[in-house]
């Protein structure tokens, strides 16, 4: 036969409406004989019988796995060891109806490994290493401000006059002389040290960096945290660069001005060729002074800034640039290390940093940065979609018609208070009244519902709980009187409670017998403004004036 034949005999075809399989194609899996004897004799199947014996049920894992989602929702992501936690209180609160539990109510905590169980029993949940970030920076509070930068920076960037060259982002960099992380080193096996010897330096130096769009990088500015400069501290030859020296170490109002006179303006003025030049930068107060404004006027130069706690997000330098910069500064370190010097000082600092540079300020990271940041190209999902969005809570009013012509029946069954209240009515419905499938199947939805509410009502009673114990934390901190206690270095608690009430009766019973200040109070006339224990005089004199003294007293609150 050819081999057309033979293809054609192992192809699918269609004969009469009928499609001929392949001898190759999969055979649908039959049930084994383990599945259909539990089946014939009535017993449930092995996931019926894996959620029974599950801690929680599937109505009650459902309600946790949108309450883990609202709270990612919200910015609050749930630590996984808190799911423990949450699934014991909802086991707990099954039999009891808005009260508050006890420790000793028999019901066992889940297992360990409970939380990483629940989280592999539902694909939309994934367990993932977050690190805190401020308010101020999170997607919720800056997507507003993103979406505006895009408006404006667009609008800049649309101009024919403005090329790919003449874009340029400036930022500063701090750089800590030599503070080594952690990393995976080759020891002996009988070493059981987890630490390595370093020299520990944590002087910050500053370096103000500038690149440009099409892959360029600008001289720095260093900017050494100190009084005078040193000849020790540039024994490396790096032309072009410029230093400075700043009593706080950070850069300011001067600095900046002679950044853009002394190192911007001379190195892109040229290659501008008397078209406009964009500079971003961040929202700092040294980079928007009048002086500098007023030069960027003269010159030609667009001053564009980023909207404040977006730069982690908008700005290439800290996108693609800075990270890959610090690191390779830290690979310099520890090859001088390894070179034998026992401590990294100022006057290694351009020698390591220039190295440093050569790595990360290469023209690939560079685009890489304004590509991210959504810039070059343009295009604003590139930052947006890495944003979460703030969620608008929509408020939906339903109105409930029910019907008025129902037989009540109070006198006779309870309302579910709790869920095994509900499991118990259930289980006398279905044995009590003879249902069809599809009226069983409406039932049981309803049932679920019911449970899921509960366990709904349970996380929110748990999440009210905390926030009462935190309220009246801090209720009870603020109304408290900060006072002088001691004056010994270490006290104990205990010492600081016995210091504290000591203060008080001082305080309260002064020098005298008379009741209020411990100094000695000047007494005012009666127009005046007295304080408590001067009341308490002036009642108990007005009425021995009266010769009511066996009829009334003054009473303190």
């Amino acid at each position: 036969m050819s081999t057309f034949d033979n293809t054609a005999i192992s192809s699918p075809t269609i004969t009469r409406g009928i499609t001929t399989k392949r001898d190759n194609d999969p055979v649908p899996s039959q049930p084994s004989k383990s599945t259909k004897w539990r089946h014939a004799r009535g017993k449930p199947t092995r996931r019926d019988k894996a959620a029974s014996q599950q801690y929680l049920t599937p109505c009650e894992e459902k309600a946790v796995r949108e309450y883990v989602l609202r709270m990612y929702d919200r910015g609050c992501p749930m630590p996984v060891k808190f799911l423990g936690s949450i699934a014991h209180v909802i086991k707990r609160q099954r039999s009891s109806a808005f009260q508050i539990l006890t420790a000793d109510d028999g019901v066992r905590p889940p297992g360990k490994n409970w939380p990483q169980g629940f989280y592999k029993r539902h694909p939309e949940l994934k367990a993932r290493r977050v690190k805190p970030l401020d308010w101020a920076w999170h997607g919720h509070n800056i997507y507003d401000k993103a979406l505006q930068w895009f408006t404006v920076i667009g609008r800049e960037l649309s101009d024919p006059a403005i090329v790919l060259e003449n874009v340029y982002n400036m930022d500063e960099i701090g750089v800590l002389l030599s503070v080594l992380s952690s990393l995976k080193a080759l020891v002996s096996k009988q070493d059981l040290r987890n630490y390595r010897g370093a020299g520990v330096k944590r002087t910050l130096v500053i370096a103000i960096e500038c690149v440009s769009a099409n892959g360029r990088c600008l001289a720095p500015l260093i900017i050494w945290p100190a009084f005078t400069h040193r000849s020790t501290w540039i024994t490396y030859p790096t032309p072009g660069w410029h230093f400075a020296c700043s009593k706080s170490g950070y850069t300011n109002t001067e600095i900046s001005l002679y950044w853009i006179q002394n190192v911007f303006d001379p190195l892109t003025r040229a290659r501008a060729n008397h078209k406009p030049r964009i500079l971003i930068n961040d929202g700092f107060g040294t980079h928007k002074s009048p002086e500098l404004i007023k030069f960027c006027l003269e010159n030609n130069i667009i001053l564009c800034q980023l909207a404040s706690h977006t730069s982690h997000k908008t700005q290439p330098c800290d996108v693609s640039v800075f990270w890959p910069l610090k690191a390779a500064y830290r690979e310099q370190v520890e090859q001088l290390y390894r070179g034998g010097a026992s401590t990294v000082g100022k006057q290694y600092f351009t020698f390591l940093y220039d190295r440093a540079r050569n790595v990360a300020f290469t023209p690939r990271n560079i685009k890489s940065g304004w590509s991210k940041t959504g810039l070059f190209p343009f295009n604003p999902d590139r930052v947006l979609n890495d944003i979460q969005k703030p969620q608008v809570e929509e408020i939906v009013q339903q109105t409930a018609n029910m019907p008025t012509d129902l037989p009540l029946y109070d006198d006779v069954l309870l309302t579910p208070v709790a869920w095994e209240n509900l499991t118990c009515l259930l289980t006398q419905i279905e044995q009590g009244t003879a249902l069809d499938p599809f009226s069983r199947h409406r039932l049981e939805k309803l049932a679920n519902a019911g449970k899921k509410a509960f366990a709904d009502r349970t996380i929110l009673l748990d999440e009210n709980q905390l926030l009462f114990e935190q309220n009246n934390e801090k209720t009870s901190r603020q109304s408290a009187r900060s006072t002088v206690t001691g004056n010994a270095r270490v006290m104990t608690y205990e010492d600081i409670v016995h210091a504290g009430r000591k203060r008080a009766a001082t305080q309260e019973i002064a020098p005298g017998g008379k009741r209020g200040s411990r100094r000695p109070q000047t007494s005012k006339p009666d127009g005046g403004k007295r304080s408590r224990a001067d009341e308490l005089e002036h009642g108990k004199r007005k009425i021995k004036a009266l010769g009511l003294e066996e009829y009334s007293s003054v009473l303190q609150f």
